[in-house]
């Protein structure tokens, strides 16, 4: 059982850290008694026996492999894939942080970039990996989440008219501009509790997509360096921890706050997965409070029992407003 491979992967609480270990704003304050903490889940796929043991974890989730990785898409794709979407998290969160302090920035993309396309989807066939998605039934898209959210509109069976730059044949630094139909699949996902979800109302694409070309323009200097973290869930708070970085005194108060959740260019916070690994990973941490978007709150509530204060939060502003009821405790 050890040696055999299943289809699942395990899906774990993972590290916590301190957000003020990967951020540096120029001019910034440093440090603090408390800490803005960032939760991560891990990714492991699974033996038999490994199964079994992680089936037995009441902490641990079993997730078809398919729901992670999908069918065509190597392991390095999916690693490149969580590494862009943390890259654009990274720069939307620098940009609502610093506007949300007044300063002016400006972020603009110039498409979605094909960086897998799933054997068996829709687009197999029609778009290849380094295609430059820039409209989706003539809506431009400057971001990978523009896309997915003007796709995720659409049901299964539509046919969707993408507008496309391919890289030229004759030319590294030239594309071809084209307009590729593709009749859209069924979306599978997963869930936030990280199980395997079938939509039959939502079409599906079949590609993995990162940022082409992203430009930010920023007032003053903003480093993040996260190491090997994936994924968009830290938006929320590396945005926290730019505006404390930017504040007179430490926004915790003392305090150790952790917290996970996407951030889009509006402040919004957006659901996660792995909500309940994260929760366990909070509570094993000491975190006293731990901040959720409102889609996760129920399951978090659940998956906390007593065991630490969980707050839903809506954007970046209602983070900031429950960070100013510390200091009036």
């Amino acid at each position: 059982m050890w040696r055999i491979d299943v289809a699942y992967f395990a899906v774990s609480p993972g590290p916590v850290s301190d957000v003020g270990d990967y951020v540096t704003v120029e001019g910034g304050r440093e440090g603090g008694n408390g800490g803005l903490f960032l939760l991560t889940v891990s990714l492991k796929e699974v033996t038999a026996l490994e199964a079994v043991v992680a089936w037995l974890d009441p902490e641990v989730d079993l997730v078809p492999t398919e729901s992670i990785r999908p069918a065509g898409v190597t392991s390095e794709e999916l690693r490149q894939q969580n590494l862009d979407t943390m890259t654009l998290s990274q720069q939307t969160a620098i940009a609502v942080a610093l506007a949300y302090a007044g300063y002016e920035v400006t972020l603009k993309g110039h498409g979605a970039l094909v960086t897998a396309v799933v054997t068996g989807g829709a687009a197999e066939g029609k778009l290849e990996a380094g295609d430059v998605i820039v409209a989706v039934d003539g809506a431009v898209i400057e971001f990978s989440d523009d896309a997915v959210a003007e796709l995720s509109k659409l049901k299964p069976q539509t046919t969707v008219t993408l507008t496309v730059l391919r890289p030229s044949r004759e030319s590294a630094t030239e594309f071809d501009e084209l307009e590729v139909q593709v009749i859209l699949g069924v979306f599978i996902g997963v869930d936030e509790n990280g199980r395997e979800i079938i939509d039959q109302d939502r079409g599906m694409v079949g590609v993995l997509l990162g940022n082409f070309n992203v430009e930010t323009v920023l007032p003053l200097g903003v480093e993040i360096d996260s190491d090997d973290i994936g994924g968009p869930s830290a938006g929320m708070m590396l945005a926290l921890e730019i505006v404390n970085q930017l504040h007179e005194e430490d926004l915790t108060r003392g305090r150790i706050v952790a917290g996970t959740g996407t951030i889009d260019r509006d402040g919004i916070v957006g659901e996660v997965g792995g909500i309940r690994q994260k929760i366990f990973a909070a509570v094993a941490a000491g975190a006293e409070f731990v901040l959720v978007p409102l889609e996760n709150l129920t399951d978090a509530v659940r998956a906390a029992g007593e065991d630490i204060k969980v707050v839903g939060i809506e954007n970046i502003g209602a983070a900031l407003d429950f960070l100013d009821t510390l200091w009036e405790a």
